[in-house]
């Protein structure tokens, strides 16, 4: 941010940590009795610009309006701010903070005209290029390596990725972060171990699957006779969620439209969508079979031990066609 305060500032995207950063930076220029938070989704726009118009007792020294949410706003109230902004209260500094929002949305382009638009956005396929950046943030070294196997252990979560990072980074010491490093000092979250197992298997990679369900078996903390049925568990849902997601795009409906229709997250029906693409539905329902086969021989159906009895399953159905 320049050093001369604009009476507006958009801050949004999927970079979360990054945005309150630099809200903190720019929270820092005012008192914190002249900082006024507000919620988009609460107050319209009009009761924004109605706040920045008022006469307050900081008004002299200068005072910020923080407004959470606005990629919650309609046009009505873009409309509103863009008004505002074409004589802006003195003194009085506006920031906006929101989520997705495109470069030529309504509101970024009322901000644009005389305040500045900052749109930071984490791409899904580059989080492992996103933590390396956020240590450099830190001062500090990281091996590729080791921000493949942080985003591994600890998924998709930014502020979980952040506060593991400066754990990592203030433990190092001015040394560079390693593997060894991360699986000493970061525990694996149950989310995260959970896509690693269902995402190699969606991708048939038979190799992953079984690296996964090592890791889960050798972190989860219980014994493995608990832990073997909860990742059948997770691996039975999984394969059923597949189907319906078989069966929804064969009467043609969109990832998009059936992330509505199943109330779940877009980009991972998305995901979803792909895998159910890997397997045809006679092949998804040998799955299930072969499942059900394992569950009977984990609860007393076989003399083979548990983990043979899961390692031949998994590599059964994970393994290419052919």
């Amino acid at each position: 941010m320049a050093d001369e305060l604009k009476p507006a500032y958009l801050l949004a995207g999927t970079d979360r940590p990054k945005i309150d950063r630099a809200l903190e930076r720019l929270r820092r220029r005012f008192s914190p009795d002249a900082v006024e938070l507000l919620s988009a989704g609460e107050v319209p726009g009009e009761d924004v610009v109605a706040t920045c118009n008022a006469l307050g007792l900081f008004a002299d020294e200068g005072r910020l309006i923080v407004v959470d949410g606005v990629e919650e706003w309609k046009a009505a109230d873009a409309k509103a701010v863009a008004t505002y902004l074409k004589a802006p209260a003195p003194a009085t500094t506006l920031a906006l903070v929101g989520g997705e929002l495109k470069k030529d949305a309504p509101l970024a382009k009322a901000v644009a005209a005389t305040g500045e638009v900052l749109l930071w956005e984490v791409p899904k396929r580059g989080l492992q290029r996103w933590v390396l950046e956020q240590f450099q943030v830190q001062g500090a070294k990281a091996e590729p390596e080791a921000c493949r196997a942080l985003v591994e252990l600890v998924g998709e979560d930014l502020y979980e990725l952040a506060a593991e990072i400066d754990k990592l980074a203030t433990w190092a010491g001015g040394e560079r972060v390693t593997v060894d490093d991360v699986d000493q000092l970061v525990t694996a979250r149950a989310e995260a171990t959970n896509f690693a197992l269902t995402d190699a298997w969606g991708a048939r990679n038979v190799a992953g699957v079984l690296h996964a369900t090592e890791s889960m078996l050798e972190r989860s903390g219980d014994p493995r006779s608990k832990t073997i049925p909860r990742l059948l568990g997770i691996l039975t849902s999984h394969v059923s969620r597949i189907q319906e997601c078989q069966t929804l795009e064969s009467r043609g409906v969109s990832a998009k439209d059936a992330a509505v229709r199943l109330k779940r997250n877009p980009y991972y029906v998305g995901k979803l969508y792909a895998q159910a693409r890997n397997f045809n539905p006679d092949e998804l329902r040998d799955v299930t079979v072969r499942l059900s086969l394992l569950d009977h021989a984990i609860k007393g159906g076989s003399r083979l031990a548990p983990e043979l009895e899961l390692e031949r399953a998994l590599v059964e159905i994970t393994k290419p066609r052919g």
